[in-house]
Formats: structure tokens, sequence, C-alpha cells
């Protein structure tokens, strides 16, 4: 019997390579689909025929028993459900490396170029203050100092002779993703609305993982602005809503007002200009044709409040319309902030890039 076999090239994946491209190519899939686990898997299907992702050592019914296996989705009556894990499996990607340069705050897990308390010795010692633990006592320096004073027949130690290592001071960054779920988002057949989940996903997971002490919230705003707990960021939809920028920065300065720390940034993703807000009755004022100079003025009145408060807007928008980007440059002319114009393809990377680059640096925005 002769045996065929197909040519080997170096793009060439094992099985296990092939899973792994299929359920990160599901994970995404989930969010463009909001959680819909079914929907997902029909256009998985479709996708792997369309470009011969699978093979009969590698087929749906494997993937699907594996997402089961490892405890991504879940049959409830009959019905396929992604479950808790499968939400942070969506999340994973956004791991990075710690970031640098804060301002010194309250305790936390970013390093930073300043010397204070934490975990991390470094090279340098310094005299020996109150609060300094004593495993970071540099031995040698401390006992050099007695030495010298005394010599070594009359030893004797004194405060001042005690040297500590340095240690990198830790900080704690405090931030709000702004989401605009307007109906602009997935207007003209354009989906802009998954990408700035994936990303807000990803942020989440970077957060929650690697910088426990950090605090971040998610606001969604469309008519209105609310609070969205980051379990439900997957399942999250547009509306038919106009887009209530004001209401958002509202409700995100309120957040970060209540934290303690001396960082504190605001994420705003959105597709356009602002076209609602409250009126001082309570009543949403709206034009839908957008930059109504009543509306435009109250929400750079916005932009002027966070700066005066010492937040830092990054604005990521993903349109480049003229009339938008002047818009979003006079905004960030009033905060003192930053603005990104990216493509939908590179939302993410822009969004991680500023997030870094905050940690890079002073948050001198408003200095």
């Amino acid at each position: 019997m002769r045996l065929r076999y197909s040519q080997w090239t170096p793009g060439s994946m094992t099985d296990e390579q092939r899973m792994q491209a299929l359920m990160s190519l599901f994970s995404y899939l989930l969010i463009q689909t909001s959680g819909d686990v079914d929907e997902a898997l029909d256009w998985l299907r479709q996708l792997a025929e369309q470009y011969g992702l699978l093979d009969p050592s590698l087929s749906m019914d494997d993937l699907i028993n594996k997402l089961k296996e490892q405890g991504i989705i879940e049959d409830a009556k009959d019905v396929l459900l992604l479950t808790t894990k499968g939400v942070q499996r969506i999340r994973q990607d956004a791991l990075r490396q710690i970031f640098t340069s804060l301002k010194k705050a309250p305790d936390g897990t970013h390093e930073t170029p300043y010397t204070g308390k934490g975990t991390d010795r470094l090279g340098e010692t310094k005299k020996w203050t109150f609060g300094d633990l004593p495993t970071n006592i540099d031995l040698t320096s401390t006992l050099t100092n007695a030495f010298k004073r005394d010599g070594i027949e009359s030893f004797s130690l004194r405060e001042e002779d005690l040297e500590v290592y340095e240690t990198e001071h830790a900080t704690t960054c405090a931030t709000v993703l702004m989401l605009d779920i307007s109906h602009s988002m997935i207007l003209y057949g354009e989906d802009r609305i998954t990408p700035a989940k994936q990303v807000a996903l990803a942020l989440a997971e970077l957060i929650q993982t690697r910088f426990p002490k950090d605090y971040l919230a998610l606001v969604v705003f469309g008519d209105d602005a609310k609070i969205v707990s980051l379990n439900e960021l997957p399942f999250l939809n547009v509306g038919p809503y106009h887009t209530n920028t004001r209401a958002g920065l509202q409700l995100a300065r309120s957040l970060l007002r209540r934290r303690g720390n001396v960082n504190k940034q605001i994420f705003m993703v959105t597709d356009g200009k602002p076209s609602a807000m409250m009126d001082d009755a309570g009543r949403l004022y709206k034009n839908s044709f957008g930059l109504d100079p009543r509306i435009v003025n109250k929400t750079l009145d916005e932009a002027v409040q966070c700066r005066r408060e010492k937040i830092a807007v990054s604005t990521f928008m993903v349109a480049r319309d003229p009339y938008l980007i002047n818009f979003v440059e006079e905004f960030t002319k009033a905060n003192q902030g930053r603005a990104y114009y990216s493509s939908l393809n590179s939302l993410g990377e822009f969004i991680f890039v500023d997030y870094i680059r905050n940690r890079r640096k002073k948050f001198n925005a408003w200095q």
C-alpha cells in the first residue's frame, strides 16, 4: 500500500497550534456576536470551511468538545453558553509587562524610578528612617559605619549607623474606560463596537491580574451614561442612542473623585461627535446632526473640569471625518490631554501604547 503525504511547509501548524488558533478566533467572534455561542460557532464553521482551517484530524466537534473540557462553554438546556472562565479567556491576551515612571501614590504594584516603600531592592542604600523594613538593612554598610566611628574594640551600634537598601516605589492608578454605545458605532454597516469591546476586555485582564491594586471602572454612554460590570462587557450591544459624551465624562469624574490615587485617567473610545446632553430640567436635548454649539460647549466644559481635577483624558477616535477631528482637537486642547486617530484594526494597540506611556512619564498634561 502506498501512502501519500502532503508537502510540509515552514508555516505548517501542529494540531495543537491549529486548535489554539481556532479558539482565539472563536473568542473574537464571541465579542462580535455579543456572547452568542451558537452564532459564533456558526461563523467559525463557515470561516473554517472557507479557509481550510479544519481537516479529518481536527473537526468542529473536536473543537466544541475541547471548549467544554476547558470550561469555556457549557450546555444549559440544549443551549451553549459562555462561562466565566470563557470571559477570562477572551481577556487573557492583554497581559503586558509592568509599567514605569508614575508619580508617587499610595502603595501599589507599578514600579517607578522613585525610591520608596516597595519590594524590589536597588543597589543604592540610604540612612534608615522610621518605617523602613528591617529586612532591607544593609548589614555591611551598617557595620562599616559603626567600625569607622568607634573601631572594632569598642563596637557599638547606633541608629545613625543603620543603612537600608533603597526599594522601588510602587504606585497605583485609577482608570475609567468610557465606551461609546451609540447607534453610530454600527452605522453604515461598519462594525466599530467589536474592536472597542476587545480593547476593554484586554485592559480589564491586564489590570485585574497584573495590577490588582489598580482601580478600573467601565462606563458606557449613549443617551445617558451608566456603570457596567466588567463581566457584562462581552455581551454589550449598541442601541438606538445618541452620543451623550458629557454624561459619560461627568460619571467618570464622579468615580475618580472617590479614589485616593494620585494618577487618574480616562480612556474614551468613540467614533463621533457629541450629539446629546441632559438639560437643566433633566430632559434629553439632542441634535442628530451633531456639533450643536450648546452641546459642544457643555462637553468642552467637562474637559476643562477634568483638567482642573488632574484627570488626563485620552480620546481614541475610530473615525477620521474632518469635522470630527476638529472637535476632538478642541476637546484635547481644553483638557490638555491626548488624542489618537486610529483604524479599527490598530485601536487595541494604540490603547495599550498610551496606557504604557502614561506609566513611563509623569502625568503632566495639566501642568
